[in-house]
Formats: structure tokens, sequence, C-alpha cells
């Protein structure tokens, strides 16, 4: 990583951290954290699966907000600034401006992450009153919810370079709900015919795999993940950022910012 892309990711976490929607995201995260301990007390000899489930939940969903809200107004918030042209017309690539932004901002996720997992285990540790080798596998389905956020912030950026900030975020939600459900757009392919097959099957490998990537329940059981699972997941979340990083510089190169 350049300097240049260093110095706006750097800004960019500082603007994204400033953000009051941050804020309140991240304490009704901890709030449903909380709640979930409630629900684990209500519960019979459940407590731990509530409480994994409900803590999981609630940093997936709403980190998912947090990279939706705040990666649709990275490019736009500088453009209605002018502070865009401003930092184009310094040795800054069109690519740095789009990278750095993207690691801002997912820096900024990983730390929120970060938080809400404190909360989660601290909530584990209320209802169990001690760690399981079992909660291990925690850290896994937190590994893979940070690679949704990458890929969700990827996607806000893809959208934004083209669009308005209201129809990116109706974009990136759209294709993450599709997403978790990725799976059975697959199934639905591989019972149609026709026009309808090929169609379903293009769709069920464009939009990005978010099934694969909750493995909540399963961790919530004491179910462990396989190696395999994680170096698929990982390699797939990478090339499918990659690809639409890729997709938001070339568009953003030729994009008319007068």
């Amino acid at each position: 990583m350049n300097r240049r892309v260093l110095h706006i990711a750097r800004n960019t976490f500082r603007e994204a951290v400033r953000d009051r929607v941050l804020y309140n995201l991240i304490a009704f995260a901890l709030l449903m954290s909380g709640a979930a301990i409630l629900v684990g007390q209500i519960s019979i000899d459940i407590e731990r699966l509530v409480v994994i489930n409900l803590g999981l939940t609630a940093v997936s969903l709403f980190g998912v907000v947090i990279a939706i809200f705040i990666g649709i107004g990275l490019v736009s918030k500088e453009i209605d600034r002018r502070t865009l042209y401003t930092i184009l017309t310094r040795p800054v690539r069109r690519w740095e401006f789009i990278t750095g932004k993207f690691f801002g901002l997912a820096g900024t996720l990983l730390v929120n992450t970060l938080c809400m997992a404190v909360g989660v285990f601290a909530a584990l540790l209320y209802v169990s009153h001690r760690f399981q080798r079992a909660d291990g596998w925690v850290l896994v389905a937190l590994y893979f919810i940070v690679l949704q956020f990458l890929i969700i912030t990827a996607l806000a950026l893809l959208f934004s370079a083209f669009s308005t900030p209201l129809m990116s975020a109706v974009f990136a939600f759209a294709l993450f709900v599709v997403g978790c459900f990725s799976e059975d757009l697959r199934g639905f392919a591989a019972m149609a015919h026709g026009a309808e097959k090929w169609l379903a099957t293009a769709a069920a490998y464009v939009i990005p795999n978010f099934s694969a990537l909750n493995v909540i329940t399963s961790v919530a059981h004491g179910q462990p993940v396989s190696g395999q699972l994680v170096l698929y997941n990982t390699i797939y979340a990478l090339i499918y950022v990659l690809m639409a990083l890729s997709g938001a510089v070339l568009i953003f190169e030729r994009r008319n910012l007068k």
C-alpha cells in the first residue's frame, strides 16, 4: 500500500469514527447482545445457543448497515463538498482514491467488529460462567462476518461510483438480501429449464454467496467449521472484493466529475 492510499484510508477511518450513526449502531448492537442474555435466561438450557445466535446476528446486521450507509457516501460526500477536486488536483490517482476509501472503511468495520465481539463474549461468559472449547468457533463465525463486510463495502463503493446514494443503498442492500439466499437460488437454477435455467444460474454465480459465509447456526450448536470452508470463503471473498473494486475503479476513472 503506497503512502497516498494509506493517507486516504487514515482520513476515511477518522471521518467514519466521528460519524454519530456509527456509535448509535454499535450501541444498538451491544444492546442486542444484552437482550440475548435476557432471552437466554428465559430459555431453558439453551442460553448459550440463544446468546450466540442473537449476538452474532446483531453484529452481522448492524455491520452491514454501517458498511452500506457509510460506504455509499464515501464518494458522493467528497463530490458534494467539492473536496474531491482538491484531492485529485494533487498527485493522487482515482484508483488510489477508491482503494484508500475501501481500506479506511474496512479498517473501521474491523474495529467495530472487535468492539461488538467483546460484547458477545461478555454475554457468553455471563450465561456460561466460563468459556468452552466450542466457543472458539465463534471467532471463525466473526471472521466470516468480516468477509461479508469487505464484500458489502466493495459493492457499496462500486454502486456509489456511478449512482446516487439512495440507489446505491437500495442496490447494495438488495444484493445482500438475495445473497443470503444464494443457495436456494442455485437450487432453483438446478430445477429450472431453458432460459430460466441460464438466467438463474448466471444470477446465482454473479450475486455474492453470503449464505456460505453464514455459519452462525452451526457454531451456536457447537459444530466445528472445516478448514477447507475457511480457505474457500477467504479466497472467494478476496476475489469478489478485487472484482468489485476493479469495477469501481474502471467506472470512476471514466466518470465526468464536472
